[in-house]
């Protein structure tokens, strides 16, 4: 899995990148090569919270994208990194429900 990260207003871009890395990994890991590149972007707005967004593309979806707010930097990311996650699984399962849910041609007639 390929991971793009951003920082914008903080200073800990290399201590973000392994951590970062490491949770995508465990969130996104059994998706598998479904997970196309994934995008991580970090920042602090003007109250010293943090945001942390995720943006990725799964193979049979569209491009989906995640942010968490929180004044805590790993508390945010853990946040987005679980839903993006989430959101994945939710995905996959509903085309699953919608494959199986079909009927077959050869059983209709």
């Amino acid at each position: 899995m390929q991971v793009e990260l951003r920082t914008v207003n903080t200073d800990t871009a290399e201590v973000l990148r392994g951590y970062v890395e490491r949770r995508l990994r465990f969130a996104l890991g059994r998706f598998g090569r479904r997970v196309e590149p994934v995008s991580v972007t970090v920042s602090r707005n003007a109250r010293g919270e943090t945001i942390c967004g995720i943006s990725t593309h799964i193979v049979p979806f569209e491009r989906v994208g995640v942010r968490e707010t929180d004044r805590d930097l790993f508390v945010a990311i853990d946040r987005a990194d679980g839903r993006v996650g989430r959101l994945f699984g939710r995905e996959l399962q509903r085309a699953r429900e919608v494959r199986v849910g079909r009927e077959s041609i050869r059983l209709a007639a």
